[in-house]
């Protein structure tokens, strides 16, 4: 009996250290993870770095983002404008999508709050 008392007795001894050891490594193995998603994101930005130190990839974001030309070059930007273009072409402008049934529904609102009550 004296026996059983002796090994409960133990072992509740060393369940808080063995928890606390068991959380350590449960934290360190997150903290090695997160370490490692912050190597990737080094090594992508450098990547990304290495692009923008190219001068061909500097001058072609800047044509794209800042609609950037070099001197002597027309610059030239397509809108897209349907109903200009039916005009030109000689055809009937496409007609307007139908109102939304909110915006429906909020002038009748305020039709209604206009209308005097004789």
């Amino acid at each position: 009996m004296v026996l059983i008392v002796v090994f409960v007795a133990l072992a509740l001894a060393y369940t808080y250290p063995l928890r606390v050891y068991l959380a350590q490594e449960s934290q360190i193995a997150q903290l090695e993870a997160d370490q490692a998603a912050q190597r990737e994101l080094i090594t992508q930005k450098a990547q990304e770095l290495q692009k923008w130190k190219d001068p061909e990839y500097l001058r072609a974001q800047a044509r794209e983002t800042l609609f950037a030309v070099r001197p002597g070059e027309t610059p030239l930007l397509v809108l897209n404008d349907p109903a200009g273009a039916a005009a030109e072409a000689g055809q009937k402008a496409p007609a307007a999508a139908p109102d939304r049934w909110y915006d429906t529904l909020w002038s009748s609102v305020r039709a209604a709050d206009a209308e005097s009550p004789n």
